[in-house]
């Protein structure tokens, strides 16, 4: 998968904004980031990796423990690495849906109502 690719999935959710505050690429939603890349110094993105939030902690330990994802830099708990060489297109909508209604869901409801709507998921289902 290509940073491109990714990218499109990220833009496909309703309200999702890329931001690029100079140390992230960071997909948002109401403010709140559910995807970014890194940049491996000032002149380059490192678009061989991207972090999305998983739905809890628990889940992202056995995503890491299996190696289906790895552990990123900088980041804590149920924050997972996705390596786009290894990854496919299907499990990256998988992983960011999970991200973005992750984040969705934490905003306020005065945020969220500002918003445009979801797609109706069930967070467990995913």
């Amino acid at each position: 998968m290509t940073r491109a690719q990714f990218d499109t999935l990220c833009a496909a959710h309703p309200g999702a904004v890329l931001s690029c505050p100079g140390e992230l690429d960071a997909w948002k939603i109401g403010g709140k980031m559910f995807a970014c890349f890194g940049h491996t110094d000032q002149r380059a993105t490192n678009d061989d990796h991207a972090v999305v939030r998983c739905a809890d902690t628990e889940m992202a330990r056995m995503l890491i423990e299996t190696g289906a994802a790895g552990k990123p830099a900088y980041f804590r708990g149920a924050w997972v690495r996705l390596d786009l060489a290894s990854l496919d297109e299907s499990e990256a909508a998988h992983r960011i849906a999970v991200s973005y209604d992750t984040i969705r869901a934490g905003l306020t409801k005065k945020m969220q109502a500002t918003l445009p709507a979801a797609a109706r998921r069930d967070l467990e289902a995913l």
